[in-house]
C-alpha cells in the first residue's frame, strides 16, 4: 500500500490534481480561525461548551447536527459560519422542481447546457438563502439565542449586523467556488469533500472528550469495556457501510443481435446494477433538517403557554432528539425520503426505453411497459433494505449514548450519519483516483496484486 502511495505522486497530473485538492482544503480550514470580530468569542465559547455537554437542551444538538452536514462551524460565528449548507439546500431545491416544474425539466434533459444553465440558477439562489440564514444567525445572537447577547455593545447596530452578514455570505461563496475549483482541476466532488473534511476535522476533539474520560478499571463510568465496545462498533459500522454502499442489484440483460455488413454485433449477456442504497445519505440530511421545525415550533408555544405540560414535554421531546417517539419518527421519514429521492433520481420508465432504443432486454420480460413495471417493482424492494440500513446507521448514536453514557458527540462521529458520509465519499475519491492509475496501466488502490507463475 506504501508503494501504491508512492505511485499516486509519480504521475504529473494526478500529483498536481491531489496537491491542488490539499491546497484548497487548508484554504478551507484556515478560514474557521477568522472570527466574526463583532461577536463575543469568550462567551460564545463558554456557552456552545455548556450546550455540546447537554445542558443547552436541544440547541446543541441541533447546532451539532448543523455543523454535521454543512461543513459548517456555526458555533464559532467565523467567516465560514454558514458552510456549504445554503448552498446544498438551493441545490436540493433545484433537483426536486426540476422533476416537478416543466422548463426546468427540459433544461436537465438538454444535457451539458442545461446543467450548466441550471448551476448558474443554483449559484443565485445560493447568495439569497445565505443573506437571509447569516442575517437572522447575528440577530438570534444579537437577541440571546444562546443564552445570553453575545453581540459587543460598540457593535450593536444594524450597520455592523449588515456587514457581518455580507462577510459569511461571502465566506460561503468562497465555499461553492473551491468545491468547483476542485471539481474542475482537482480530484473527487468538491462539496463532498469539503463536508468530509469538516467532520475528520471535528473527529480528534471527539476522541480527546472520550479519552479524558476514560478509565482502566472495570465498571467505571468510561471503563476499559466501554472503550472495546466502542472500537468493535467502529469497525463494525464501517465494515457494514462499506458493504451496503458497495451492494447492488445485478439484473441480467441480453442485447439483441444485428447485422452490420459482414459483422454480427450484439447477443451479448451484461447486468443493469441498481444500487441498494439509490438515495445515499440524503434522506437522513431531509429527515434531521425537517424535525428541526417541530422543535422551534412547540418552543415558541411553550414560551407562549408556559403553564401547558403537554407544550412543554413535546418541546422537549424534539429538542433533545433521543426520545423514542422522535426516534419513531426520525425513522419514518427517513423510509419516506428514501422512496421519495429514489422516485426523483431513479425513473424505470427512461430506464426501460434507453434499454429498447439500445436494442437490448431483460429475458422474460416484454420490452417498454412490462421492463419498467420490474424495474420499479425491484427498486421498491431494495430500497426498503437501503432505507432500514439508512435508519439503523441514523439511529446508533442515540442508542449508544443513552445506553453506554457517553456524550452525544462522541457517539455521532465514532459510528452513525458522520462515519457514514465519510466513508461514502472516501470511497468516491478513491474510485476516482482509480480511474487514473488504471488509466497508465498502474494496479489500482484497492487491487491485490497476484504473482505471475
Amino acid at each position: 500500500m506504501f508503494g501504491k502511495l508512492i505511485t499516486l505522486f509519480k504521475i504529473p497530473e494526478l500529483r498536481r490534481k491531489i496537491l491542488f485538492t490539499l491546497a484548497l482544503l487548508a484554504v478551507y480550514r484556515m478560514g474557521f480561525w477568522v472570527p466574526l470580530p463583532i461577536i463575543d468569542q469568550g462567551q460564545l465559547q463558554k456557552n456552545i461548551e455548556l450546550m455540546q455537554q447537554g445542558q443547552g437542551g436541544g440547541m446543541g444538538q441541533i447546532m451539532q447536527v448543523v455543523a454535521l452536514f454543512s461543513a459548517a462551524q456555526i458555533g464559532n460565528a467565523t467567516i465560514f459560519g454558514l458552510g456549504i449548507m445554503p448552498y446544498i439546500s438551493a441545490a436540493i431545491i433545484f433537483e426536486l422542481l426540476a422533476s416537478v416544474y416543466p422548463p426546468l425539466e427540459q433544461l436537465r434533459k438538454e444535457g451539458e447546457a442545461g446543467r450548466k444553465k441550471i448551476n448558474e440558477y443554483t449559484r443565485y439562489a445560493t447568495v439569497f438563502i445565505c443573506l437571509g440564514q447569516s442575517y437572522f444567525w447575528i440577530r438570534g445572537l444579537a437577541g440571546g439565542m444562546l443564552g445570553a447577547d453575545l453581540v459587543r455593545p460598540e457593535y450593536n447596530s444594524f450597520y455592523w449586523h449588515l456587514v457581518c452578514t455580507l462577510t459569511m455570505t461571502a465566506g460561503t461563496i468562497l465555499l461553492m467556488w473551491i468545491g468547483e475549483q476542485i471539481d474542475a482541476y482537482g480530484i473527487g466532488n468538491g462539496i463532498s469533500l469539503l463536508i468530509m473534511a469538516g467532520i475528520i476535522a471535528r473527529m480528534p476533539g471527539a476522541g480527546r472528550q472520550l479519552f479524558q474520560q476514560a478509565s482502566l478499571q472495570l465498571g467505571a463510568d468510561m471503563g476499559i469495556e466501554k472503550i472495546l465496545l466502542l472500537a468493535a462498533l467502529f469497525v463494525f459500522v464501517v465494515v457494514w457501510v462499506l458493504a451496503i454502499t458497495e451492494g447492488q442489484r445485478r439484473i441480467p440483460i441480453q442485447s439483441a443481435k444485428h447485422v452490420r455488413g459482414r459483422r454480427i454485433l450484439g447477443g451479448q449477456r451484461q447486468f443493469l446494477p441498481l444500487r441498494v442504497n439509490q438515495a445515499g445519505v440524503m434522506p437522513i440530511i431531509f429527515a434531521s433538517s425537517l424535525l428541526m421545525f417541530p422543535w422551534f415550533l412547540f418552543g415558541q408555544l411553550s414560551r407562549m403557554f408556559p403553564d401547558s405540560r403537554v407544550l412543554a414535554m413535546l418541546a422537549d421531546t424534539f429538542g433533545g432528539g433521543r426520545g423514542y417517539v422522535y426516534n419513531v419518527c426520525y425513522i419514518i421519514l427517513i423510509y419516506f425520503f428514501c422512496y421519495f429521492w429514489t422516485a426523483i433520481t431513479f425513473n424505470p420508465k427512461d430506464m426501460a426505453d434507453n434499454l429498447k432504443d439500445y436494442g437490448s432486454f431483460i429475458p422474460g420480460y416484454r420490452p417498454g411497459r412490462r421492463t419498467a413495471a420490474y424495474l420499479e417493482q425491484v427498486m421498491v424492494r431494495i430500497t426498503y433494505v437501503g432505507a432500514a440500513f439508512l435508519a439503523i446507521v441514523a439511529v446508533i448514536p442515540t442508542i449508544v449514548a443513552t445506553s453506554m453514557g457517553i456524550p452525544y458527540l462522541i457517539a455521532s462521529f465514532y459510528g452513525g450519519t458522520g462515519l457514514l458520509i465519510v466513508v461514502s465519499v472516501e470511497l468516491d475519491l478513491i474510485q476516482k483516483i482509480d480511474s487514473h492509475l488504471v488509466m497508465r496501466n498502474y494496479p489500482g488502490l484497492l487491487e491485490v496484486e497476484t504473482k505471475k507463475r
